[in-house]
């Protein structure tokens, strides 16, 4: 009897958007059989409330491979990322690798595989900012110029790869697992009880906040217009900022910590669940992450991006998302007035739930 060929995939994750991605893939993976999936978490995000809380939540596997590597500029993270990625590689020879987004350990995880001659699976391909200053952009655009499979969440996706010059046949519209992940847990999670009930905090009205990229944080300036216009915000309406590790110790730094803690709420990161509370019921989110966006509008709630551009042009164009690059405090605080109570077109830009099972499905028919 010939024993059917076990396919082998090996997933690397390592920040918080990557675990929710992966957690509806590597479901779908688990129903799927003749399929063998090896996670390993590279440690980009180390802190228990930026990654155990996640894996638990979304009922996830613990990582085969636990890299516990963080820190250190980001050539430094890659390289040693990239050194600890080969080494899983060696041992398991999977059939591809499959990494999500555009971060530090994407970039690693497809250069390992790249030099080892590993077919490269891309979820989230073909996200543009056009800002080469971002090291996400490098990281995304390297990305996809090495993958064998582009797995593009929309349309707009696919169109910048046609016009970069990939293969249509590489291109693959699956639509976003984001989606998928909003559709399976949103109904979760109520507006009663959890971490709205022992903040004091009613549903819609508050704003949450949460800045954490490079180009703000870094950037004094920046950083102070955003801070002040969540300030003066916070006179009318509570403002809930879960602080990223790395930006607890700049305003511990800069002074501004032990200030701000009496105007505003900020909070230790929460988990995936407490995080979709505080999402789904806000009056308005003010964010530079990519994939609250996005959540923001699976649950409908109006959104301002404290960036000069994003790659979710979409939902501005439909008016769900306002961009709002942080130059004054006073255009920052505009944008925010103006989303309160505001609504955007009805658009379904992102699939229709089951990007995670195409995205397996097309994997089992090419390594078959």
């Amino acid at each position: 009897m010939i024993r059917k060929k076990i396919i082998k995939i090996v997933t690397i994750s390592g920040a918080r958007p990557q675990f929710i991605k992966a957690s509806v893939v590597t479901a779908a993976f688990a129903r799927t059989p003749g399929m063998e999936e090896v996670v390993v978490h590279t440690g980009q995000h180390f802190d228990a409330n930026m990654s155990d809380v996640f894996f638990a939540e979304l009922a996830m596997p613990a990582p085969r491979y636990q890299l516990d590597i963080h820190g250190g500029s980001h050539g430094e993270m890659t390289g040693r990322m990239l050194m600890g990625i080969e080494k899983v590689l060696l041992q398991e020879r999977p059939d591809a690798v499959l990494v999500y987004g555009d971060t530090n350990s994407t970039l690693a995880g497809t250069l390992a595989a790249a030099k080892l001659h590993i077919p490269v699976a891309h979820v989230e391909a073909g996200l543009r900012s056009f800002n080469m200053r971002m090291p996400e952009e490098i990281n995304r655009i390297l990305t996809d110029r090495i993958s064998r499979w582009l797995f593009v969440p929309t349309e707009a996706a696919a169109q910048h790869l046609r016009r970069e010059g990939f293969a249509e046949e590489q291109i693959l519209p699956v639509g976003d697992v984001m989606f998928d992940v909003a559709l399976h847990y949103g109904e979760r999670v109520k507006p009663e009880g959890g971490l709205l009930a022992s903040m004091g905090l009613k549903p819609g009205a508050y704003v949450l906040a949460t800045i954490h990229r490079a180009e703000n944080t870094d950037h004094p300036q920046r950083l102070a217009n955003v801070v002040d216009a969540l300030v003066f915000t916070a006179r009318s309406m509570p403002v809930v900022w879960p602080l990223h590790p790395r930006m607890r110790a700049i305003l511990q730094q800069t002074g501004r910590l032990d200030k701000l803690s009496s105007q505003l709420h900020l909070i230790e990161p929460v988990g995936y669940l407490d995080m979709v509370q505080l999402e789904k019921y806000a009056a308005v989110i003010a964010t530079d992450s990519g994939g609250i966006q996005k959540e923001a509008y699976f649950y409908k709630v109006p959104c301002v991006t404290l960036r000069d551009e994003t790659e979710w042009v979409e939902l501005v164009e439909a008016g769900w998302n306002r961009l709002a690059p942080p130059l004054d405090a006073a255009a920052v605080l505009a944008a925010l007035r103006a989303s309160l109570g505001s609504h955007g077109a009805e658009i379904a830009p992102y699939g229709q739930g089951d990007a995670a099972q195409r995205i397996v499905q097309r994997l089992v028919s090419d390594l078959t």
